[in-house]
């Protein structure tokens, strides 16, 4: 019997990982569907940005205070300068740029586009110097090529619409009535101006978040507090766009209004879901698998997304989308795989450096030593 729950315990340990990002793909993919629900249902995209930080603050700050009270750092002038940058980066900019083009296109569009996060963020590190191409080496050739390949599956979407792929349930009640099929932006409902514009936020969206992740990369090397700086960057945010809305609406509070109905369930569930639980679970995996095994899973999200889309919100999906979906996740697993095995070599080189450094500390032992004798 022991050798049995052994065994189990190796097979769980083992397992934990892959069913932690199918479940947080899950979240991911329920936020997509019900932020985009409530926006096309009148939710001011604005008010809906502040409540997802003042959720997500509310969340992770008791954490913070907590698991963070003995090893927090000093908050230098620079670092909160850094704080700042991060919080007009990804809750003010990434988040209403998203918004925006999830209005004009669909959940399935949008979470189909941003799996380009990646190619961008490589791109910035390139002209940052932050990266390095060797196109002579074959991780430098497979990360450029799926770079050039996502970009590809972009354009293909973009221009390509193709029929409508019918899915059983579309012949089925409910859901997929008559008012939900006009009220969806898709690729027929939609005009090609708004669509394009919609497909320009989203892109300006990705590359926001990729400016996000670079930025605070470099910032937790100063800040090495991870519980607190997400609070602080969603607080912030949450004023920033507070102020936004202000500017934007004229002062109106109409918009600030929410009931016990999706307008309180979207912000409650973005923040919580994909700002507080996926925090932990994403950083968890990281830890133990590194960040290619999580962005692996985000197909994943686009599948279910999609799914999810077609299904709640009506939305129609064209032969061009699922064209584009396997392209871009084409490219972005080559990327992927480049990256991958830049990391074997980087772990390698320092586990060599580290040895010859003990062989070397052992030599001069070894010769001391030998003086004294």
């Amino acid at each position: 019997m022991a050798i049995i729950s052994g065994g189990g315990r190796r097979v769980l340990h083992k397992v934990k990982p892959y069913v932690a990002m199918i479940v947080l793909q899950l979240g991911y993919a329920g936020m997509y569907v019900v932020s985009l629900a409530t926006l096309k249902n009148g939710m001011n995209q604005y008010v809906l940005v502040v409540y997802r930080n003042v959720a997500a603050a509310a969340v992770i700050a008791p954490l913070a205070l907590w698991f963070e009270r003995k090893g927090r750092p000093r908050l230098t002038p620079l670092i909160f300068v850094k704080i700042l940058a991060l919080a007009v980066l990804e809750p003010v900019l990434e988040q209403n740029f998203y918004y925006m083009g999830g209005k004009m296109t669909s959940a399935s569009f949008a979470s189909t586009l941003e799996n380009i996060i990646p190619a961008i963020t490589y791109l910035m590190a390139l002209v940052l110097r932050a990266e390095k191409l060797n196109i002579r080496r074959r991780r430098g050739q497979a990360k450029a090529i799926g770079t050039l390949v996502t970009v590809a599956g972009v354009i293909e979407m973009v221009l390509y619409k193709g029929p409508v792929v019918e899915f059983f349930w579309y012949s089925m009640g409910g859901a997929h009535n008559g008012d939900n099929i006009a009220a969806s932006n898709g690729h027929r409902s939609a005009g090609r101006s708004r669509w394009l514009k919609g497909t320009l936020m989203i892109i300006g969206s990705s590359s926001w978040w990729s400016a996000f992740l670079i930025l605070q990369a470099n910032t937790l090397k100063s800040y090495p507090a991870e519980l607190t700086l997400t609070v602080l960057i969603c607080s912030m945010g949450a004023v920033m766009g507070a102020a936004v809305e202000l500017v934007v609406e004229r002062g109106s509070a109409a918009p600030w209004v929410i009931g016990w109905d999706n307008r309180l369930l979207a912000p409650v569930y973005s923040g919580v879901v994909c700002s507080g639980f996926s925090y932990f679970m994403q950083g968890i995996v990281m830890k133990e698998r590194g960040p290619v095994f999580v962005s692996a899973f985000s197909p994943l999200c686009m599948i279910m997304t999609a799914l999810m889309g077609s299904f709640i919100l009506s939305e129609k999906i064209t032969l061009g989308m699922l064209i584009g979906a396997v392209i871009i996740a084409s490219g972005l697993y080559s990327l992927l795989w480049g990256n991958c095995q830049d990391q074997e070599i980087s772990s390698q080189s320092e586990a060599h450096d580290s040895v010859k450094i003990s062989t070397d500390q052992g030599s001069r032992v070894d010769d001391i030593f030998t003086a004294q004798l």
